[in-house]
């Protein structure tokens, strides 16, 4: 599965969302902060920064949940603005130190959000891949988590969530 897939997929839960929540205005700023949030949510439960604690990270499937939740905000924020032509997942084998993965990613974001151009958008896939491979998550890992909290998503916006 390539990332077309899941762009189509997102496009879905997007839409229903919008129909759901009666959703008429640009939410891209939001979408943009929740993304942030989401990435702070993910640096909380690897716990890479919390150097005044000897209490290890969540267990991988709360960190790659975690992590999917991100994916989700930045598919979205990448059909808001037309930026769907990216079909693989960006390869890398960089190891690199998780707290400044972090903080390079929460820059990454900041500048798309407020000059949203496709280098922009692509750099944050470039940020996530980097700590997906840190965090030994695979592309596979990654679509299953996705199809998984896709399905929870919808079934979310059903229950009044």
């Amino acid at each position: 599965m390539n990332l077309h897939k899941l762009f189509e997929m997102q496009k879905g839960l997007d839409a229903f969302i919008e129909k759901t929540q009666k959703i008429e205005h640009d939410v891209f700023k939001e979408k943009g902060l929740a993304l942030m949030v989401e990435l702070a949510e993910l640096a909380n439960e690897t716990r890479c920064f919390k150097f005044w604690s000897t209490k290890g990270p969540s267990e991988r499937g709360i960190i790659l949940e975690e992590y999917v939740d991100s994916i989700h905000f930045i598919l979205s924020l990448g059909l808001l603005k037309g930026f769907t032509s990216i079909e693989k997942w960006p390869v890398t084998e960089e190891k690199c130190d998780l707290t400044e993965t972090f903080l390079m990613t929460q820059e990454s974001i900041l500048k798309f959000i407020h000059n949203p151009t496709e280098n922009g958008y692509l750099d944050i896939w470039q940020c996530y891949a980097v700590i997906a491979n840190n965090l030994g998550f695979s592309f596979d890992d990654v679509v299953r988590a996705y199809i998984e909290k896709n399905e929870e998503n919808y079934q979310r916006q059903r229950t009044g969530y």
